[in-house]
């Protein structure tokens, strides 16, 4: 029996005969549907005739109050009316359990479905792309797993505002779906903000948080920012895409230099940095990818159309310990899921919300509201001795100044032996508010074929990145670090992929530090005119002495422009 999505088709390319722009549903749809069918909607769309064009561009524009069944019909050629009103009867007569079919139970699937960008378009760059992609399935499989978490959100947003839904894929190209991620360029979270950027969005940053890495508020920007940056260059979303990546300023540029040389204004036609060039390719083989994953022999992850969090108002700061407790599930999860909170709970000025998985949501909700007011975050009454300062007493505690002025209504930094001051802190030891890494080394050591003499660290591969440069920046050879991952010296190395490398060279504090702390990252600098070990100690928050340790520097010699640094960064602290 012809399905009940299939007859709504038929009857939908039957009834708008005449528009000659008509759509044919794409090849995922096809494949789903079965050679008869198409074939059958096929046919039907070659005999349409010529019709009303005022009604064909009321159809065309979606506007149906325009239109009246009657009028449709009478815009018909004859020999189509028979072919409408039977598959009319048919969907009419589809049994009501049949509308199950119509669902759609793939999150994948309803990617496709929003699909928009010009996909067939050829290009040497989009095919570096894919190639790497195709020989590298196990990349797909884990970013797609990553993005299970959020893909359900992301892809709502672009739908409620008719965005391309390949965009749902940019956080792939951009950080590979890890929430935490960070760049030498100081760019955080899924949609890789920068602090000015993120700023003008309205995602500020405080020590207890920072909203370039929180899902709801950065998804939002980075939309918001898209759809300016298309609005700005006519509709062009190649064009928008590749601003986002390298900024509107230097794609207008582009545009100009070209414009005076009477060449192409397309993306394609335009001399843009290195990077912004492979950024638009990247995106664009990968919704090849995702459009009909078996063509390139990669299997995705199943991924159901359901939400995989809600979003709980909780009232008031609380403890992330006790929340996980309230929810049913890992503090790691709540740390996933809440990615912007820097330290043991959430921000004091809220927004008081937590995402927690859908089918804890309950739970959590009914947790909350039986929580005493004491239970919600811990406090300490310490009282000031002689000798004490602020900033004493707040590394002590693990916060900062600014938090136990703010707490105890203090006007500056003057306190005296004898007073008493309140201070918030974790409910538990610090090691239940990190993300364990077992997991992830877990994972990579499987990929790593072999192991090696000195520290055991993960390096996430930065655009750019070669394996000489990684090799040299931790004194191992190209055939160590090829081997370590099981791959060839030639493989391409693609931004955001982890290798493991036992490095002969890296500080085995920072690493043990790094391993065991999911917020400390390791950012690859290089180091440009006019930079000093201060300068980038201070725009990465680190110290002096730990860059000098990190990189065997001299900190009596001059920094060379060029020069590559590995800095361990610690993100919560870092802009």
């Amino acid at each position: 029996m012809m399905s009940r999505r299939f007859a709504a088709l038929l009857v939908s390319s039957t009834l708008t005969a005449g528009c000659s722009s008509l759509q044919t549903p794409g090849s995922s749809w096809w494949s789903a549907t079965g050679d008869q069918e198409e074939s059958l909607l096929s046919s039907a769309s070659l005999q349409v005739a010529t019709g009303d064009q005022e009604l064909v561009r009321s159809v065309e524009s979606g506007d149906e109050n325009k239109v009246s069944a009657s009028d449709l019909d009478d815009s018909i050629a004859p020999e189509l009316q028979a072919t409408a009103e039977k598959a009319r009867e048919s969907l009419e007569a589809m049994p009501p359990q049949a509308d199950a079919d119509i669902g759609n139970s793939d999150l994948w699937q309803r990617l496709r479905d929003g699909f928009s960008l010009d996909l067939t378009v050829s290009n040497e760059r989009i095919e570096q792309q894919l190639n790497w992609y195709v020989n590298h399935p196990s990349y797909i499989r884990r970013v797609s797993e990553r993005a299970s978490r959020y893909m359900y959100h992301v892809l709502n947003e672009a739908e409620k505002r008719g965005l391309p839904t390949e965009l749902a894929l940019l956080p792939v190209v951009e950080s590979a779906f890890d929430p935490f991620a960070y760049s030498h360029g100081r760019a955080a979270g899924l949609w890789q903000f920068i602090p000015s950027t993120g700023k003008y969005f309205g995602l500020t940053q405080s020590w207890w948080h920072d909203d370039r890495r929180d899902i709801l508020a950065a998804t939002d920007a980075a939309y918001t920012y898209l759809e300016r940056l298309a609005n700005r260059f006519d509709g062009d979303y190649t064009l928008a895409l590749a601003a986002y990546n390298s900024g509107g300023g230097t794609v207008s540029s582009a545009i100009r230099r070209n414009q005076r040389s009477n060449k192409a204004t397309n993306f394609w036609a335009l001399d843009l940095p290195r990077e912004t060039r492979h950024y638009v390719p990247k995106l664009i083989a990968l919704a090849k990818i995702y459009q009909d994953p078996a063509a390139y022999g990669i299997e995705l992850p199943a991924l159901e159309d359901q939400p995989y969090f809600e979003v709980v108002e909780t009232g008031f700061q609380l403890d992330l310990a006790q929340a996980a407790t309230l929810a049913g599930v890992s503090t790691d999860e709540i740390y996933l899921l809440n990615p912007s909170y820097n330290r043991w709970a959430t921000t004091p000025d809220g927004p008081h919300r937590l995402l927690v998985p859908a089918e804890n949501a309950e739970q959590f909700r009914e947790g909350i509201n039986a929580l005493p007011a004491e239970q919600r975050v811990s406090w300490q009454n310490y009282q000031v001795v002689s000798g004490d300062s602020l900033i004493r007493i707040a590394r002590n505690f693990g916060t900062t100044p600014a938090v136990i002025r703010e707490v105890n209504n203090m006007n500056g930094d003057m306190i005296r032996a004898g007073q008493h001051l309140l201070i918030p802190t974790a409910s538990r030891g610090s090691s239940a508010y990190s993300l364990s890494q077992n997991q992830r080394l877990a994972a990579t050591q499987a990929r790593g074929s072999r192991s090696g003499n000195g520290q055991r660290i993960e390096y996430t591969v930065r655009s750019g990145d070669t394996f000489w440069d990684i090799a040299r920046e931790n004194g191992v050879s190209v055939r160590q670090v090829a081997s370590w991952n099981g791959m060839a010296p030639g493989d391409p190395l693609m931004p955001g992929q982890t290798l493991v490398i036992w490095s002969q060279t890296a500080n085995p504090t920072t690493l043990a530090s790094a391993r065991n702390n999911a917020m400390v990252r390791r950012v690859g600098y290089q180091v440009r005119r006019g930079d000093s070990l201060s300068t980038i100690a201070s725009r990465f928050s680190v110290n002096v002495s730990d860059i000098a340790s990190w990189n065997n520097l001299n900190t009596s010699r001059y920094l060379q422009p060029g020069q590559s640094l590995v800095l361990y960064v610690d993100i919560r602290n870092a802009n």
